[in-house]
């Protein structure tokens, strides 16, 4: 394994070391995570690079699951995921997130959440699909806000649809690529940063909104005086 890997991530954050280690287990271990990261209150899973490396190592016949059959069941995880994490927030708020010290359930990360919401309203559902974190917490917030039932539903299916077997279609496609290939882990590494491209940007373009709100703010005084 190549060093970089061994240092940006944990073993059980490796897509390869996880579905080498699961084996014949492969693709159910691959639905339990995504179910589990889609909703379940535990944010820091391989959800993309995973899905990427199961159509990777279906192309590669290591994985023996036909490909429409896993698209299907990794969008019915991913789908039912969201749907725990609706009716968690819809029964318990946003409780849970107390703790500013917690190591999972902090309270910045349904305030960013809430945020997120509240800038693209209930396509968040499908754009936060693609957002680490957040992707968690969406769910936790539209239940929390009482989102209605059959529109929570339908985005959140969208998001599911286009997300898992993208995704999973995307590392089928480069399967057979000999460079791919032979680099997987550095594909995998890369496939993770780019993940979280999103968050860098939505950090900045926060600070800047902040910069820009201040200074908005320190000049009213000076053309009230005017």
């Amino acid at each position: 394994m190549l060093p970089l890997v061994a240092m940006l991530m944990p073993s059980w954050m490796n897509p390869e070391y996880l579905l080498n280690w699961l084996g014949d287990w492969a693709l159910w271990g691959t639905l339990v995570v995504v179910f589990i990261e889609c909703g379940v209150l535990f944010p820091i899973l391989p959800g993309d690079s995973l899905l990427f490396a199961v159509g990777l190592f279906i192309a590669q016949g290591t994985i023996h699951v036909p490909l429409w059959l896993a698209c299907v069941l990794l969008t019915v995880a991913a789908f039912l995921g969201n749907v725990s994490g609706y009716y968690i927030g819809r029964f318990l708020g946003t409780s849970l997130f107390k703790n500013p010290d917690a190591r999972f359930l902090k309270p910045k990360y349904i305030e960013q959440t809430h945020e997120f919401f509240d800038r693209y309203g209930p396509r968040a559902l499908v754009l936060a699909r693609f957002v680490p974190i957040v992707r968690t917490f969406i769910t936790i917030v539209a239940g929390a806000g009482r989102m209605d039932p059959k529109k929570f539903f339908l985005w959140t299916g969208v998001g599911a649809v286009i997300w898992a077997p993208g995704i999973t279609l995307l590392g089928h496609a480069l399967g057979n690529v000999e460079f791919i290939h032979k680099n997987l882990e550095a594909a995998l590494v890369l496939l993770v940063l780019i993940s979280l491209i999103p968050m860098f940007v939505e950090y900045f373009l926060a600070r800047r909104r902040n910069r820009n709100k201040n200074a908005a703010t320190g000049d009213a005084p000076k053309h009230a005086a005017r």
